[in-house]
């Protein structure tokens, strides 16, 4: 058969140019780039809100996810469309990069046609890039666990958040995990707000501390949730709400309601079943937008657990060396020294 010719669209005022629309993305259900394409955009303001104005990292495929992958931190100066907009951040090392700022529907879709299949947003916006407004709640099935444990572990999560009067926003993972979203004032910097996840994900363990853990090491984790806490380390991003994820059945990461999330699937939600979904309901995070919480009271949860004697946890592996942070060794290997 013949190649499809590319095809031009109008979105958000700018042209896109659709190049191969029927490249097999996802084979094992014979989803194309077009189908891509068409998904992005018709959960248009849905992953915009997640996307709007935030530097983001792009997961790309250009020969389908079974092809090679990539991460495209950087957003070359030549090129590209002249209405594409990027924001400078900065990575641990201090070194920085222009990322794609999706500021429309049109920065999506073009992403898309570029072979993107996952968006993975900072949790900052481009005006405030040292000072995260979202914080994020990752919940990380461990062996021996499965969705339910995730989904009984946001459940305390939410009962903590209430607690502070916050309203956390969940999603599924598209995977086995759940994300709960908070906004927050952009007043603190990175350390700050991933020591305020810290002391919420201790308070979450606190409360079942048999079947949740906040252990970075995975010896001591057994059978229990895991709160990734480092995901609220600078350069350290997660799938957004409606992005899909590079898997055979094409899932997406899915906001769901408090009251749906105990009754759902991850596999509920994939790049057919989405759109139909978002046209009935609408986006459960609609108003994720509407209060940005203060982050004191996490603040002042972080100096009670430091005069209990906890204090910082390990950062991941490739992050530079913190200043207060414990030794990153493992403890079996610890003990041996």
């Amino acid at each position: 058969m013949p190649k499809a010719a590319a095809e031009e669209h109008e979105i958000a005022g700018h042209t896109v140019r659709l190049s191969s629309p029927d490249k097999i993305v996802f084979p094992d259900r014979g989803f194309t780039k077009r189908d891509v394409f068409e998904y992005y955009r018709s959960v248009g303001d849905g992953i915009l809100r997640a996307l709007r104005d935030r530097p983001t990292t792009l997961q790309r495929f250009p020969d389908g996810i079974e092809g090679e992958m990539f991460f495209q931190k950087r957003i070359p100066a030549r090129g590209v469309p002249d209405w594409i907009k990027t924001a400078k951040i900065k990575f641990p090392s201090m070194r920085t990069a222009d990322e794609l700022s999706p500021s429309d529907l049109a920065h999506v879709a073009w992403a898309a046609q570029m072979g993107t299949v996952v968006f993975h947003p900072w949790p900052v916006r481009a005006e405030h890039p040292d000072e995260p407004d979202e914080l994020r709640v990752d919940l990380d099935p461990q062996p021996g666990t499965g969705f339910a444990d995730v989904v009984a572990t946001a459940g305390v999560v939410r009962e903590v958040l209430a607690d502070l009067g916050w309203t956390g926003y969940p999603k599924t993972s598209g995977g086995r995990g759940v994300h709960v979203y908070v906004r927050i004032a952009p007043r603190w910097s990175f350390v700050e707000v991933r020591r305020a996840a810290i002391a919420l994900a201790r308070e979450v363990e606190r409360r079942n501390p048999a079947g949740i853990t906040t252990s970075w090491w995975k010896e001591e984790r057994g059978e229990r949730v895991f709160l990734d806490y480092n995901q609220m380390a600078r350069d350290r991003t997660i799938a957004c709400a409606y992005s899909l994820r590079a898997n055979g059945r094409a899932t997406v990461s899915a906001p769901v309601t408090w009251d749906e999330l105990p009754g759902v699937e991850p596999d509920d939600f994939d790049l057919r079943t989405t759109p139909a979904r978002f046209a009935e309901i609408g986006d459960p995070h609609a108003g994720i937008d509407d209060v940005a919480h203060d982050l004191t009271p996490l603040l002042e949860w972080v100096e009670r657990d430091e005069r209990d004697g906890l204090g910082d946890l390990p950062y991941p592996p490739d992050h530079p060396k913190m200043p207060g942070e414990p030794p990153r060794v493992q403890p079996s290997r610890a003990k041996q020294v």
